[in-house]
Protein backbone atom coordinates (compact mmCIF):
# COMPACT_ATOMS: atom_id res chain seq x y z
CA UNK A 1 0.00 0.00 0.00
CA UNK A 2 1.47 3.59 -0.62
CA UNK A 3 1.80 5.57 2.29
CA UNK A 4 3.94 8.85 0.93
CA UNK A 5 1.62 12.01 1.52
CA UNK A 6 3.86 14.73 -0.34
CA UNK A 7 4.51 18.21 0.79
CA UNK A 8 3.17 21.18 -1.92
CA UNK A 9 6.70 22.88 -1.10
CA UNK A 10 10.10 21.42 -2.91
CA UNK A 11 12.18 23.87 -1.04
CA UNK A 12 12.00 27.17 0.99
CA UNK A 13 14.10 30.79 -0.72
CA UNK A 14 13.96 32.69 2.28
CA UNK A 15 10.25 33.98 2.98
CA UNK A 16 9.62 32.37 -0.78
CA UNK A 17 8.19 28.71 -1.28
CA UNK A 18 8.64 27.26 -3.95
CA UNK A 19 6.05 24.36 -4.93
CA UNK A 20 6.30 21.59 -6.57
CA UNK A 21 3.67 22.59 -9.18
CA UNK A 22 5.38 25.41 -10.39
CA UNK A 23 8.30 22.74 -10.66
CA UNK A 24 6.47 20.57 -12.52
CA UNK A 25 4.99 22.77 -15.07
CA UNK A 26 8.61 24.09 -15.57
CA UNK A 27 9.48 20.37 -15.90
CA UNK A 28 6.97 19.79 -18.82
CA UNK A 29 7.66 22.91 -20.76
CA UNK A 30 11.26 22.25 -20.86
CA UNK A 31 10.35 18.45 -22.26
CA UNK A 32 7.65 20.14 -24.66
CA UNK A 33 10.84 22.02 -25.86
CA UNK A 34 12.76 19.66 -26.73
CA UNK A 35 9.95 17.14 -28.24
CA UNK A 36 9.31 20.72 -30.76
CA UNK A 37 12.60 21.18 -31.36
CA UNK A 38 13.36 17.75 -32.57
CA UNK A 39 10.22 17.08 -33.87
CA UNK A 40 10.77 20.23 -36.13
CA UNK A 41 13.72 19.50 -37.80
CA UNK A 42 13.01 16.12 -38.89
CA UNK A 43 10.00 17.49 -39.97
CA UNK A 44 11.82 19.83 -42.02
CA UNK A 45 10.73 23.37 -40.21
CA UNK A 46 12.88 25.36 -38.51
CA UNK A 47 13.48 24.75 -35.00
CA UNK A 48 13.96 28.29 -34.18
CA UNK A 49 10.47 29.36 -33.85
CA UNK A 50 9.62 27.00 -31.04
CA UNK A 51 12.19 29.11 -29.28
CA UNK A 52 10.64 32.52 -30.50
CA UNK A 53 6.87 31.44 -30.20
CA UNK A 54 6.84 28.94 -26.68
CA UNK A 55 7.05 32.11 -24.39
CA UNK A 56 3.69 33.36 -25.79
CA UNK A 57 1.92 29.78 -26.17
CA UNK A 58 3.01 29.15 -22.84
CA UNK A 59 2.05 32.17 -20.79
CA UNK A 60 -1.25 32.21 -23.01
CA UNK A 61 -2.09 28.66 -22.10
CA UNK A 62 -0.72 29.48 -18.44
CA UNK A 63 -3.81 32.26 -18.49
CA UNK A 64 -6.46 30.31 -20.23
CA UNK A 65 -5.84 27.70 -17.64
CA UNK A 66 -6.13 29.61 -14.83
CA UNK A 67 -9.29 31.24 -15.76
CA UNK A 68 -10.84 27.64 -16.49
CA UNK A 69 -9.77 26.31 -13.09
CA UNK A 70 -10.91 29.52 -11.21
CA UNK A 71 -14.33 29.22 -13.12
CA UNK A 72 -14.52 25.56 -12.27
CA UNK A 73 -13.44 25.64 -8.46
CA UNK A 74 -15.30 29.08 -8.07
CA UNK A 75 -15.82 28.66 -4.17
CA UNK A 76 -11.93 28.52 -3.35
CA UNK A 77 -11.82 31.89 -4.75
CA UNK A 78 -15.37 33.59 -4.19
CA UNK A 79 -13.91 35.07 -0.87
CA UNK A 80 -10.75 36.17 -2.19
CA UNK A 81 -9.93 37.13 -5.18
CA UNK A 82 -6.43 37.90 -4.41
CA UNK A 83 -6.11 33.67 -4.25
CA UNK A 84 -6.49 33.97 -8.26
CA UNK A 85 -3.59 35.47 -8.79
CA UNK A 86 -1.53 35.25 -6.04
CA UNK A 87 0.12 31.98 -5.18
CA UNK A 88 0.75 28.99 -4.66
CA UNK A 89 -1.40 28.13 -7.44
CA UNK A 90 -3.55 25.12 -6.52
CA UNK A 91 -4.55 23.76 -10.54
CA UNK A 92 -4.87 24.87 -14.11
CA UNK A 93 -7.55 23.54 -16.60
CA UNK A 94 -5.68 21.89 -19.13
CA UNK A 95 -9.26 22.56 -21.69
CA UNK A 96 -8.77 26.16 -20.93
CA UNK A 97 -4.90 26.02 -21.11
CA UNK A 98 -5.45 24.20 -24.66
CA UNK A 99 -8.16 27.06 -26.12
CA UNK A 100 -6.04 29.68 -25.25
CA UNK A 101 -2.76 28.32 -26.43
CA UNK A 102 -4.12 27.12 -29.78
CA UNK A 103 -5.40 30.82 -30.09
CA UNK A 104 -1.84 31.97 -29.62
CA UNK A 105 -0.55 29.12 -32.53
CA UNK A 106 -2.57 30.48 -34.98
CA UNK A 107 -1.90 33.98 -34.11
CA UNK A 108 1.80 33.02 -34.63
CA UNK A 109 1.32 31.02 -37.70
CA UNK A 110 -0.51 34.06 -39.33
CA UNK A 111 2.46 36.66 -38.61
CA UNK A 112 4.74 34.25 -38.98
CA UNK A 113 3.39 32.90 -42.29
CA UNK A 114 3.59 29.56 -41.49
CA UNK A 115 1.81 26.35 -41.84
CA UNK A 116 -0.38 25.53 -38.95
CA UNK A 117 -1.52 22.62 -39.80
CA UNK A 118 1.77 20.78 -40.34
CA UNK A 119 3.07 22.46 -36.85
CA UNK A 120 -0.24 21.43 -35.16
CA UNK A 121 0.95 18.10 -35.77
CA UNK A 122 4.54 19.07 -34.88
CA UNK A 123 2.75 20.38 -31.65
CA UNK A 124 0.56 17.37 -30.58
CA UNK A 125 2.91 14.77 -29.13
CA UNK A 126 4.51 17.70 -26.76
CA UNK A 127 1.48 18.59 -25.63
CA UNK A 128 0.82 15.09 -24.37
CA UNK A 129 4.35 14.95 -23.22
CA UNK A 130 3.75 18.49 -21.26
CA UNK A 131 0.88 16.93 -19.77
CA UNK A 132 2.55 13.77 -18.80
CA UNK A 133 4.73 15.58 -17.12
CA UNK A 134 2.73 18.60 -15.39
CA UNK A 135 0.01 16.33 -14.32
CA UNK A 136 2.48 15.13 -11.45
CA UNK A 137 2.08 18.17 -9.13
CA UNK A 138 -1.18 17.63 -8.80
CA UNK A 139 -0.03 14.68 -6.94
CA UNK A 140 2.34 17.21 -5.21
CA UNK A 141 -0.82 19.49 -4.50
CA UNK A 142 -3.04 16.29 -3.67
CA UNK A 143 -5.81 17.00 -5.98
CA UNK A 144 -7.06 15.50 -9.08
CA UNK A 145 -7.96 12.16 -7.02
CA UNK A 146 -11.57 9.97 -7.45
CA UNK A 147 -12.91 7.60 -5.36
CA UNK A 148 -11.78 5.54 -3.16
CA UNK A 149 -10.01 2.28 -3.44
CA UNK A 150 -8.03 -1.33 -2.03
CA UNK A 151 -6.19 -1.48 -5.39
CA UNK A 152 -2.03 -1.15 -4.55
CA UNK A 153 -1.68 2.23 -6.27
CA UNK A 154 -4.32 4.21 -4.60
CA UNK A 155 -2.70 7.41 -2.40
CA UNK A 156 -3.57 8.76 0.49
CA UNK A 157 -5.03 12.11 0.84
CA UNK A 158 -4.74 14.45 4.07
CA UNK A 159 -8.28 15.32 5.53
CA UNK A 160 -7.54 19.15 4.82
CA UNK A 161 -7.45 18.09 1.19
CA UNK A 162 -10.55 16.20 0.77
CA UNK A 163 -13.42 17.10 -0.53
CA UNK A 164 -16.86 17.62 1.46
CA UNK A 165 -17.89 13.77 -0.34
CA UNK A 166 -14.85 12.33 1.12
CA UNK A 167 -14.43 14.34 4.36
CA UNK A 168 -12.72 12.10 7.58
CA UNK A 169 -15.04 10.48 9.51
CA UNK A 170 -16.15 6.60 9.72
CA UNK A 171 -16.74 6.23 6.21
CA UNK A 172 -13.60 7.28 5.36
CA UNK A 173 -10.84 7.60 7.57
CA UNK A 174 -8.10 8.96 7.74
CA UNK A 175 -5.98 5.31 6.16
CA UNK A 176 -8.55 5.75 3.04
CA UNK A 177 -7.08 5.29 -0.32
CA UNK A 178 -8.43 7.17 -3.53
CA UNK A 179 -7.57 6.40 -7.41
CA UNK A 180 -4.81 8.79 -8.67
CA UNK A 181 -6.33 10.05 -11.63
CA UNK A 182 -3.66 12.48 -12.14
CA UNK A 183 -1.49 9.40 -12.68
CA UNK A 184 -3.91 8.23 -15.42
CA UNK A 185 -3.68 11.23 -17.07
CA UNK A 186 0.39 11.15 -16.75
CA UNK A 187 0.59 7.67 -17.95
CA UNK A 188 -2.23 8.65 -20.48
CA UNK A 189 0.37 11.34 -21.95
CA UNK A 190 3.14 9.29 -22.03
CA UNK A 191 1.29 6.51 -24.78
CA UNK A 192 -0.06 9.59 -26.57
CA UNK A 193 3.16 11.06 -27.26
CA UNK A 194 4.65 7.45 -28.09
CA UNK A 195 1.70 6.78 -30.71
CA UNK A 196 1.62 10.00 -32.28
CA UNK A 197 5.66 10.35 -32.96
CA UNK A 198 5.17 6.80 -33.93
CA UNK A 199 2.05 7.52 -36.32
CA UNK A 200 4.02 10.46 -37.57
CA UNK A 201 7.06 8.83 -38.76
CA UNK A 202 5.78 4.92 -39.74
CA UNK A 203 2.63 6.64 -41.31
CA UNK A 204 3.30 9.85 -42.48
CA UNK A 205 2.35 8.90 -46.53
CA UNK A 206 -1.34 7.96 -45.48
CA UNK A 207 -1.76 11.21 -43.28
CA UNK A 208 -2.35 14.89 -44.01
CA UNK A 209 -0.72 17.45 -42.24
CA UNK A 210 -3.09 18.18 -39.03
CA UNK A 211 -4.20 14.77 -38.67
CA UNK A 212 -1.95 14.32 -35.52
CA UNK A 213 -3.35 17.23 -33.67
CA UNK A 214 -6.72 16.04 -34.80
CA UNK A 215 -5.86 12.38 -32.85
CA UNK A 216 -4.49 14.10 -30.01
CA UNK A 217 -8.36 16.09 -29.68
CA UNK A 218 -9.97 12.63 -29.94
CA UNK A 219 -7.61 10.66 -27.60
CA UNK A 220 -7.12 13.10 -24.95
CA UNK A 221 -11.24 14.02 -24.99
CA UNK A 222 -12.71 10.38 -24.02
CA UNK A 223 -9.75 10.03 -21.56
CA UNK A 224 -10.76 13.45 -20.11
CA UNK A 225 -14.63 12.31 -20.55
CA UNK A 226 -13.77 8.64 -18.82
CA UNK A 227 -12.11 10.04 -15.92
CA UNK A 228 -14.46 12.78 -15.16
CA UNK A 229 -16.97 10.18 -14.22
CA UNK A 230 -14.75 9.24 -11.71
CA UNK A 231 -14.55 13.20 -9.92
CA UNK A 232 -16.78 14.18 -7.52
CA UNK A 233 -15.57 17.82 -7.57
CA UNK A 234 -16.39 19.40 -11.19
CA UNK A 235 -18.43 22.13 -12.43
CA UNK A 236 -21.23 20.49 -13.77
CA UNK A 237 -23.93 22.65 -16.40
CA UNK A 238 -27.32 21.15 -15.50
CA UNK A 239 -26.03 18.10 -13.63
CA UNK A 240 -23.86 17.15 -16.17
CA UNK A 241 -19.82 17.59 -15.62
CA UNK A 242 -18.90 20.87 -17.86
CA UNK A 243 -15.73 19.32 -18.53
CA UNK A 244 -17.72 15.97 -20.33
CA UNK A 245 -19.26 18.43 -22.49
CA UNK A 246 -16.22 20.08 -23.44
CA UNK A 247 -14.57 16.78 -24.19
CA UNK A 248 -17.47 16.12 -26.56
CA UNK A 249 -16.63 19.32 -28.37
CA UNK A 250 -13.33 18.55 -29.03
CA UNK A 251 -13.95 14.83 -29.64
CA UNK A 252 -16.83 14.85 -32.34
CA UNK A 253 -15.50 18.18 -34.54
CA UNK A 254 -12.20 15.98 -34.81
CA UNK A 255 -13.58 12.88 -35.44
CA UNK A 256 -15.67 14.49 -37.95
CA UNK A 257 -12.84 16.35 -39.95
CA UNK A 258 -10.60 13.09 -39.83
CA UNK A 259 -13.12 11.03 -41.50
CA UNK A 260 -14.54 13.70 -43.99
CA UNK A 261 -10.40 14.27 -44.82
CA UNK A 262 -10.06 10.85 -45.48
CA UNK A 263 -12.98 9.89 -47.67
CA UNK A 264 -12.16 8.36 -50.69
CA UNK A 265 -11.70 10.56 -53.55
CA UNK A 266 -10.59 13.63 -51.41
CA UNK A 267 -7.60 14.78 -52.87
CA UNK A 268 -4.31 16.13 -51.21
CA UNK A 269 -4.29 19.42 -49.33
CA UNK A 270 -0.66 19.73 -48.10
CA UNK A 271 0.90 22.76 -47.54
CA UNK A 272 0.84 25.21 -51.04
CA UNK A 273 4.58 26.28 -49.82
CA UNK A 274 5.60 22.64 -50.37
CA UNK A 275 6.99 21.86 -53.94
CA UNK A 276 5.00 19.95 -56.71
CA UNK A 277 4.70 16.27 -56.50
CA UNK A 278 6.66 16.36 -53.16
CA UNK A 279 5.15 13.58 -50.44
CA UNK A 280 5.40 15.37 -47.01
CA UNK A 281 3.19 13.51 -44.05
CA UNK A 282 2.87 14.39 -40.61
CA UNK A 283 6.25 14.76 -39.12
CA UNK A 284 8.18 13.32 -42.16
CA UNK A 285 9.89 14.93 -44.96
CA UNK A 286 11.54 13.78 -48.41
CA UNK A 287 14.01 11.18 -47.90
CA UNK A 288 16.39 13.29 -49.85
CA UNK A 289 16.01 16.40 -47.48
CA UNK A 290 18.37 17.01 -44.92
CA UNK A 291 17.17 18.23 -41.55
CA UNK A 292 16.84 22.24 -41.31
CA UNK A 293 19.66 23.94 -39.94
CA UNK A 294 18.52 26.69 -36.88
CA UNK A 295 19.86 29.48 -38.94
CA UNK A 296 17.15 28.72 -41.69
CA UNK A 297 14.19 27.63 -43.08
CA UNK A 298 15.12 25.31 -45.91
CA UNK A 299 13.04 23.96 -48.98
CA UNK A 300 13.31 20.72 -50.79
CA UNK A 301 12.19 20.73 -54.53
CA UNK A 302 11.74 17.29 -56.50
CA UNK A 303 14.99 16.91 -57.68
CA UNK A 304 16.59 17.14 -54.50
CA UNK A 305 17.80 21.07 -54.39
CA UNK A 306 18.01 22.88 -51.12
CA UNK A 307 15.83 26.31 -51.21
CA UNK A 308 15.85 29.28 -48.78
CA UNK A 309 12.68 30.40 -48.09
CA UNK A 310 12.13 34.32 -49.22
CA UNK A 311 10.65 36.11 -45.98
CA UNK A 312 8.39 37.90 -48.17
CA UNK A 313 7.25 34.87 -50.05
CA UNK A 314 3.71 34.08 -49.45
CA UNK A 315 2.87 30.67 -47.22
CA UNK A 316 -0.41 29.57 -47.32
CA UNK A 317 -1.50 28.99 -43.90
CA UNK A 318 -3.79 26.32 -43.77
CA UNK A 319 -6.36 26.56 -40.65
Amino acid sequence: MFDFVPNPIALQLGPLPVYWYGIGYALGLAAAYQILVRLARRAGEDPVIVGNGMIIVAIAALIGGRLYHVIDQWALYQDDLLKIVLPPYTGLGVYGGIATGLVAVVAIARIKRLPFWRWADIIAPALFAMQAVARWGNFFNQELYGPPTTLPWGIPIECIHRIATYACGPAFPETTRFHPLFLYESLSGVLGAIVLIWLGFRLRSRLRPGDLILIFFVWYGVVRFGLETLRQDSWTFFGVPTAQIVSLLFIVPALAVLVWRHRTGHGPDEPASRPEGTTWGALGRPADQPPVSESAVLRSDSNGDDQSRNEDEPVDVLI
